[in-house]
């Protein structure tokens, strides 16, 4: 018999709905113990329910993000509870939907403050606890809009550009230290959540994510893979990311001409917008007896299930040594086939 896995104590920021929600079902799918942390009242109340109901223990614990002070009183009752901190995983955000100019100030500040100032304070609650013990993971959950801006996200594109250049500065000073404290990031493609109901959005046509979607599973199970193997310095998730990040290494200037006429569009439905319902810019929307929202938004049947690229990616060294063999094999079959004809 193999030796039976010991659980963790995991943090989810952002876990009462999408992304999250899926990695807190995850991981307590293989029994770890698992903190919730989010704003609102209801999702966060069943993400902790469908977490002991899959074997995981639970402790859902309301905090918002962009305050420090809350965070790490939060993360402290966390290890009081449930026991030190093994992995965080800061996926807390807001986003919006809007061209830069039609975009309130204190609109963008509050997209930056819970996208970004959310998982630096998360990061920095983190690395008190785990620098100590010279022991745990942080995963920050990124997108392939980290590296590539797209029209109308101006908000969010800047936030998640500032974490990506945030823990390349951290992952380099942990490496300067000989930290056994890691830090690695998961690059998403557009996902089926359902922040594209509550987002604060000034389109003439309903949002979606940019197509291919994919469901909020795959990215769940990318964000758990990392958590196990952090050595690695980010994933990619999804062949829609690994070209939008190739393009734009090898030719920024040909995507953006790209985007300016596709993305406006490729980020719309044809449903005309109704009329702004409730939005989670400023307060949650689950709170107060509100709506549970869940793993995934309204695009299932057109999202993807599976993602082969996912695979590939998680068994990167197998597949390579693979490779490998099979262009040795051919080269030494066609050496002896070149043998033979010179012998005759």
């Amino acid at each position: 018999m193999g030796k039976r896995r010991t659980p963790k104590t995991v943090v989810v920021t952002g876990a009462s709905a999408g992304i999250g929600r899926a990695t807190a079902r995850s991981l307590a799918a293989r029994g770890d113990r698992v903190a919730l942390f989010a704003r609102g009242s209801e999702g966060l109340n069943s993400a902790a329910r469908d977490v002991e109901e899959l074997g995981g223990r639970a402790m859902p614990v309301p905090v918002d993000m962009t305050d420090h002070d809350a965070v790490r009183s939060a993360a402290r009752r966390v290890e009081e509870e449930l026991g030190p901190i093994d992995v965080w995983i800061n996926g807390a955000f807001a986003t919006l939907f809007a061209p830069f100019t039609k975009i309130e100030p204190e609109e963008f500040r509050q997209v930056t403050d819970v996208t970004y100032h959310g998982f630096v304070n998360g990061t920095r609650v983190a690395l008190d606890l785990m620098l100590p013990r010279d022991h745990g993971t942080i995963v920050q959950i990124g997108s392939a809009l980290a590296y590539r801006g797209i029209p109308l996200q101006s908000a969010y594109c800047g936030a998640k550009h500032a974490i990506q250049g945030f823990t390349e500065s951290l992952r380099c000073e942990l490496l300067h230290d000989g930290s056994k404290v890691h830090v690695t990031m998961v690059q998403l493609p557009g996902v089926n959540t359902p922040q594209f109901d509550w987002a604060l959005t000034r389109t003439r046509r309903k949002v979606q994510p940019v197509p291919p979607i994919y469901e909020p599973e795959i990215a769940a199970r990318a964000i758990v893979y990392a958590a196990d193997h952090p050595r690695r310095r980010e994933y990619w998730v999804g062949f829609s990311t690994v070209a939008t990040l190739l393009a734009n290494k090898l030719a920024p200037g040909l995507l953006d001409r790209y985007l300016a006429r596709t993305a406006y569009q490729s980020q719309q439905t044809e449903e005309p917008q109704e009329p702004q319902q409730p939005v989670n810019l400023w307060q949650p929307v689950d709170r107060g007896g509100g709506q549970d929202f869940g793993a995934r938004g309204r695009f299932s049947e057109q999202a993807k299930k599976r993602s082969p690229q996912l695979w590939l990616s998680h068994h990167h060294a197998a597949v390579g040594t693979a490779t490998a063999a099979g262009v040795g094999g051919g080269l030494a079959l066609a050496a002896r086939g070149a043998g033979r004809r010179r012998r005759h």
